[in-house]
């Protein structure tokens, strides 16, 4: 009982331990009248602030909160996210449509019949679905634990104060940790947070400067601040390293890159705020009204909603008057009426690649539509300044690529060839146009010229085009109709266009099969989405003619260029590539959708005649080998050896189970395993070697490939004995990794005393002596002076030596990652010191 309050604290499911005299006092009529009186009060007044392990809420009761904290400015229990959906989150108490400041489970709510939300007895927090299934879960565990819900909104699992037992970190788990899309006042986004909604996320990029990305299915780039122009010109620093952003209690969002916002309401005091960023792609600051419950947007980061990228999605034009409308370029039409995002696609059939065999010359074949005081940002063929319309025209035309270019005159003509048309805009203000690329016979007399025009993304009146700026933006709603007979017509209406598309798409394959192999096919429909295709002679021109080596290998050499309007790329010119173009296209459109935090992005290829390269991300603290092998440098701290280990472990168990089609990588080494700015391991070269069928990948019997593949230190032994191999390759290559980041030398290197080269059976049985004994110290970097784990050090070596196994005893990538995440939870000072 709280000395101040004489109510005993009333928890669901677990009643808080009671004095004698007090549990004597509950039995009383007044007190059990008192008992009965809290449990019929409104659901807000009988949350608690902080429940004990054995409490749970079921979704059937949703208007009752799960906690609330103790001034009751926050709740948390389920939110209706849906028809019968449900998401386990925060909110503001007092906003009258309860939206949620952090959800547990975004973009995957539950079933609003026989869900529950739990605080296990074993510590761990687990949301669970109608069958049974964990959907969400704090992977907390521990005896002395409780759950709260501050008065900051943040929830929080904790040692119980009360508990004798209570040890460890006063917070054990905390929703700060793991933003959605909102910042409440004084939680603070940090280069480990991201706030994301749909596409769109705000975010630290590498440089240290808060960013605004899109990154869609098709597409991604940044927005804000201004990609056109440097850090400093936008306003910021790039010369720090806290990499931290806070909304405070007055109005003011500041940012340690020199960014500093100002809500309207600037200082008044009392006022509920939050920081969104809302599906539009827009952040916005948003107050409370006290008297209404309703929210007022009090800032806005970005000025114009038509600078963000990818909201009108591909082909479309976005055009502000003054509310946001979405409308389809002259020969294209709109994918998806209710999801503007997807943008528009053609009504002609063009294919880049029988471009260049056409017989008849590029001006018979093709004219320009003009969409006047409309221009796209980015994905530039070309840049031509001093040059006349026609000679820009003459450009686009005898370019396969080529959708469509811009020209503008600010004193001499300047000229934009465009390959893709993304982030499309029209302002009055702007001093070009854009011309649009069609096959000559193309009747566009009916279509719109101009993104003004009525033909948008909605045509039906009921339907709303403008995307207010006042409010929480929503999507386009689906029209109602009235009638049975607009359901008919509408029915009639699509049995008909799918009669045409078979009609059609059954004529294109038949006139195409023979032209087109099927792989190549699929590599030109990968063209369109995550990859970029670039010509051997752009490559040329961004790497400086290959000026400026990165590094080489088996595998080709690497040089630094730039692309895209300053970005900072690694281009790798191949050597070696076997099979045709058939083959090497079909091996990108594999490794063209692979996407995962410790793995190089690739951004693009080029694959021309004899010309074989890949356009990967730069990642700039470069390679693992140069911090543990390199002479002049300080000795990589273990902290940092541990994190590249468990992010390498994750990245190549992503390549063997998770992937669309399963990765054997074939020459894991430190080489291969880039570091960025803040050590997070990158691997590279993945994809390089033959890729496994999906019946014989990581679980499989094997695959054959041509010869040996891999490098002489690393290579599994099955490499020499002419069988097939799987992913256990790299698990050996990672085990020989795993030991020289503890040693921090090579394993090929080590010798006897007599100086002969220790073979690997050999090593084998000294690391079985370290496993059984214990005493990892000898092995361990000399360099370090003692400061490791010892713990996380003698599971490294445990795992190393499991790797060199035979191949059936190995361990996958996927229990290698889990096992180093087991030890990933140890206090940062190290358990040895010499």
């Amino acid at each position: 009982m709280d000395p101040a309050n004489k109510t005993p604290r009333i928890e669901f499911g677990v009643p808080m331990p009671l004095a004698a005299h007090q549990c004597k006092m509950l039995w009383k009529p007044t007190c059990l009248a008192l008992v009965i009186l809290l449990h019929s009060l409104s659901p807000c007044s009988s949350a608690p602030a902080q429940l004990r392990p054995g409490s749970s809420l079921s979704v059937e009761d949703y208007a009752r909160p799960f906690l609330m904290s103790p001034d009751a400015t926050f709740s948390c229990g389920f939110l209706e996210a849906g028809k019968n959906a449900f998401s386990f989150s925060i909110w503001y108490t007092s906003a009258a449509n309860k939206t949620a400041v952090w959800t547990a489970n975004p973009g995957a709510p539950v079933n609003g019949r026989g869900s529950r939300i739990s605080f296990r007895r074993d510590g761990g927090l687990a949301l669970a679905d109608a069958n049974g299934t964990t959907v969400w879960e704090s992977k907390t565990s521990g005896g002395g634990l409780v759950i709260s819900l501050l008065d900051s909104g943040n929830l929080v699992i904790i040692a119980d104060p009360s508990s004798s037992t209570a040890g460890g970190h006063p917070i054990t788990w905390q929703s700060f940790d793991s933003p959605t899309d909102t910042l409440v006042p004084l939680q603070p986004l940090t280069k480990e947070t991201r706030l994301v909604s749909g596409y769109f996320s705000l975010y630290y990029d590498n440089d240290n400067v808060l960013r605004l990305l899109y990154d869609g299915p098709d597409t991604s780039s940044i927005y804000w601040p201004n990609p056109g122009n440097t850090v400093f010109e936008n306003g910021r620093t790039n010369y720090n390293s806290s990499r931290v952003a806070v909304l405070d209690d007055a109005g003011a969002f500041v940012s340690s890159d020199n960014l500093e916002a100002r809500a309207s309401d600037l200082g008044a005091t009392g006022v509920k705020r939050r920081l969104t960023i809302d599906p539009d792609g827009n952040v916005r600051i948003y107050s409370l009204n006290a008297s209404t419950g309703g929210w007022n947007v009090t800032w806005a980061m970005v000025a114009q909603p038509c600078n963000v990228h990818g909201v009108c999605g591909q082909n479309a034009i976005c055009e502000y008057q003054p509310g946001l409308r979405c409308s389809c370029l002259p020969g294209y039409e709109v994918v998806d009426r209710q999801d503007w995002r997807r943008g528009c696609k053609p009504m002609f059939s063009f294919s880049v690649a029988n471009c260049d065999q056409e017989a008849a010359p590029p001006e018979q074949r093709f004219k320009f539509v003009k969409v006047a005081q409309t221009d796209f940002y980015g994905y530039d063929l070309g840049y031509n300044s001093s040059v006349t319309f026609e000679h820009c025209k003459k450009l686009c035309l005898e370019m396969c690529a080529c959708a469509a270019f811009s020209y503008r005159l600010t004193g001499t003509g300047v000229c934009y060839p465009k390959g893709t048309l993304f982030n499309g805009y029209t302002s009055p203000n702007f001093p070009g146009s854009i011309y649009i690329k069609l096959p000559i016979d193309f009747d566009t007399s009916a279509r719109p010229v101009s993104a003004r025009s009525s033909e948008g993304l909605s045509c039906n009146p009921n339907v709303p085009e403008i995307v207010q700026l006042q409010g929480s933006p929503d999507t386009f709603r689906r029209p109602r109709n009235d009638t049975k007979w607009s359901y008919l017509f509408a029915f009639a209406t699509v049995l008909g266009v799918l009669d045409i598309v078979l009609i059609v798409t059954s004529w294109w394959f038949l006139s195409s099969k023979q032209s087109i192999p099927s792989s190549l096919e699929a590599g030109y429909r990968m063209v369109t989405g995550q990859f970029r295709r670039f010509t051997y002679r752009e490559l040329k021109d961004a790497t400086g003619n290959f000026k400026e080596e990165l590094g080489r290998g088996g595998s080709g050499v690497v040089y630094r260029g730039v692309v895209d309007e300053g970005k900072v790329v690694a281009v790798k010119k191949l050597a070696n590539v076997a099979g045709g173009d058939e083959e090497f296209w079909a091996e990108m459109a594999v490794i063209g959708r692979i996407n995962h935090i410790n793995l190089v992005r690739i951004w693009g290829f080029c694959s021309q005649g004899k010309h074989k390269l890949l356009v990967y991300e730069y990642v700039e603290n470069e390679s693992l080998d140069r911090h543990l092998f390199g002479t002049g440098r300080a000795a990589l701290p273990w902290r940092e050896r541990y994190r590249i280990a468990l992010g390498t472990a994750r990245g190549l168990a992503y390549l063997h189970h998770e992937c669309l089609e399963w990765v054997v990588h074939c020459d894991v080494k430190p080489e291969n395993i880039l570091l960025t700015r803040d050590f997070d391991p990158k691997i590279a070269d993945f994809g390089l070697a033959k890729l496994s069928k999906r019946g014989t990948g990581a679980g499989g019997d094997g695959m054959e490939l041509s010869h040996m593949s891999g490098t002489t230190g690393y290579m599994a032994p099955e490499w020499a004995l002419n069988v097939p191999v799987n992913a256990k390759v790299d698990v050996y290559s990672f085990g020989i990794v795993l030991l020289e980041m503890v040693m921090g030398c090579r394993v090929s290197d080590q010798t006897t005393a007599g100086g002969e080269r220790l073979e690997m059976p050999q090593i084998a049985q000294v690391l079985r002596q370290v496993v059984d004994t214990g005493d990892v110290v000898r092995l361990v970097d000399g360099r370090l002076q003692g400061q490791f784990n010892l713990r996380q050090a003698l599971e490294t070596v445990r795992i190393s030596l499991s790797c060199m196994e035979e191949r059936s005893s190995r361990p996958t990538m996927d229990a290698i990652a889990q096992a180093l995440t087991a030890c990933d939870d140890e206090d940062e000072h190290p358990a040895y010191r010499l």
